[in-house]
């Protein structure tokens, strides 16, 4: 728990869900709730949970999803329950649920995010694009954050909104979002919150664009997945470039050696997957052909954290709450290299909460092996 009385954060290693979702209660209950999100693994029975959950924040809005793993006060875990507490005295939150993504058309998507901006200007006259922002939860397998990531946009305009895709640890079968006291499948949710308090948005990542092109030649669109490189099997090109044999080539090794492509201007991560047997490669983003990638190289990771963190002390002072959504690749690597104990004392200054994703959203483009966030600062008289 944080030392504020308006913004409370706490996590539970309990394998229990009824006492897990006690311990986070005490962690985080305080007078007015406005908002609850919590982060939990997918062990917990997710039945049991959800009347665990309903019985001890009754009457709260209470909002949350499953994860390729937590991030809390103690640290990265993969059997955890975390969440954190807003006071109504420093923030106004709505939401909604996306359901049946699979089928939404891009109408629909627009009307939801209009309805759900006119709730926010109901309930707070004052919101506008500089004291509000956006969070988006949603299916990590849907393959439909693109589409879903730009219609919300596009309504939000100016207000800001960052997204993590939901995981369940790294077996890719099923992720869930929950709302109104269930878990859902195949969803999203839209928080919209506007808060009296200064705020930061933020995207970080450590990599750069190589001088080694390649070009997708074949590809399923719909399923992400590459057939063809340079006109051979991709798995195989991938490796040649790569300068490793196919029997490298694993979730370690992507997370240490993924591809970029360039969209208006910058350079964004595209991470694999997955190897399938016909040596084709399944992508963590949307792929098409004729996309040119290039194969990206690595600056310093911890580096690139702290100098992502002194920008937003700079901006807004130390934060007194950091919500992040970190790429599952980002925590693979970081274990690879032995960084983990370094980047918790990190996140830990900065009172950060969050999970492990199956991708990530921020600025209307769905991305991959990057950290995407919201920091809030203490009052000015905090400050």
């Amino acid at each position: 728990m944080n030392d504020q009385k308006n913004i409370l954060i706490a996590q539970s290693h309990c394998k229990d869900p009824a006492q897990a979702v006690k311990e986070l209660y005490e962690g985080i209950a305080q007078p007015n709730i406005s908002l609850v999100l919590f982060f939990c693994c997918i062990g917990y029975d997710r039945t049991q949970l959800a009347a665990a959950i309903n019985q001890r924040f009754e009457g709260l809005q209470v909002l949350g999803c499953t994860t390729a793993g937590e991030i809390g006060p103690l640290g990265f875990c993969e059997n955890s329950l975390v969440g954190v507490s807003f006071s109504e005295d420093i923030c106004t939150a709505v939401a909604g649920l996306l359901e049946n993504l699979q089928e939404i058309q891009e109408t629909s998507g627009y009307v939801f995010a209009q309805k759900l901006l006119q709730q926010l200007e109901n309930k707070a006259p004052n919101a506008n694009y500089t004291n509000s922002f956006g969070l988006l939860m949603i299916d990590g397998l849907s393959v439909r954050e693109e589409i879903i990531t730009r219609i919300l946009q596009t309504v939000l305009g100016k207000t800001k909104m960052i997204g993590g895709s939901t995981g369940d640890g790294l077996n890719f079968k099923h992720t869930h979002v929950f709302y109104h006291g269930k878990f859902h499948p195949d969803s999203a949710i839209l928080i919209l919150i506007s808060t009296k308090l200064p705020f930061k948005i933020f995207k970080t990542q450590h990599f750069e664009p190589t001088e080694e092109r390649m070009v997708v030649t074949e590809a399923d669109t719909a399923n992400r997945i590459v057939m063809e490189i340079n006109g051979l099997p991709a798995a195989q090109e991938y490796a040649r470039i790569a300068g490793v044999g196919m029997g490298d080539l694993s979730p370690m090794f992507f997370a240490a050696t993924p591809v970029m492509v360039l969209i208006n201007g910058g350079y964004y991560i595209r991470s694999i997957r997955s190897v399938n047997v016909d040596q084709s490669l399944t992508f963590y983003c949307a792929i098409e052909e004729g996309l040119v990638l290039r194969v990206a190289k690595g600056v310093d990771f911890l580096e690139n954290l702290r100098q992502a963190f002194a920008n937003i002390h700079t901006q807004i002072g130390r934060p007194q709450f950091v919500l992040g959504y970190d790429c599952v690749y980002r925590k693979l690597e970081a274990l690879q290299c032995g960084l983990i104990e370094s980047i918790e004392e990190i996140f830990r200054y900065n009172n950060s909460i969050g999970f492990n994703t199956y991708g990530e959203q921020f600025a209307g483009v769905h991305v991959n092996q990057t950290l995407v966030g919201v920091a809030i600062g203490y009052p000015e008289h905090h400050a």
